[in-house]
C-alpha cells in the first residue's frame, strides 16, 4: 500500500472526515446559481442537480471507509490520505475536489474555481 494513501482510520475518524468533505462540497455549491446547478444533501451524501435532469452523487461509503463520486457514467472511489489530508482515488491518485470541479466544469462548459 502506498504510505501516501488511506491508513487505517477508526470509522469514528471516517465518519468525521467524510462529514466534513461532504460540508466542504456543500459549501462550495452555494456559490453556483441554483438555475446552473442546485444541490441538496441528507446523511452522508450530496446530490448535484443539473437543469437537464442529470445528478451527480457525492457519498460516504461507511462499510469500506470511502467516498465515492458518480458523474453521469463515470464513477471513483476515494480513499482518506493522512499524509496529504485529503481525499485520493483508488485507482489513479487524483483528489476529489479537483475531480468534483472539473466534472462540474465540464457539464456546464465552462471553468469554475475547485472546491
Amino acid at each position: 500500500m502506498d504510505p501516501a494513501k488511506a491508513a487505517d482510520v477508526t470509522t469514528q475518524e471516517y465518519l468525521h472526515l467524510a462529514d466534513d468533505c461532504l460540508a466542504r462540497v456543500a459549501r462550495w455549491l452555494e456559490a453556483f446559481d441554483p438555475d446552473e446547478v442546485d444541490y441538496s444533501t441528507i446523511d452522508g451524501m450530496v446530490s448535484l442537480e443539473f437543469p437537464d435532469g442529470q445528478r451527480f452523487l457525492l457519498n460516504r461509503q461507511s462499510g469500506n471507509h470511502q467516498i465515492w463520486f458518480a458523474a453521469g457514467v463515470s464513477a471513483w472511489h476515494y480513499d482518506w490520505a493522512p499524509v496529504r489530508e485529503t481525499w485520493l482515488d483508488d485507482k489513479d491518485g487524483s483528489e476529489l475536489h479537483q475531480r468534483i470541479a472539473a466534472a462540474v466544469a465540464g457539464k456546464l462548459g465552462r471553468a469554475v474555481v475547485a472546491v
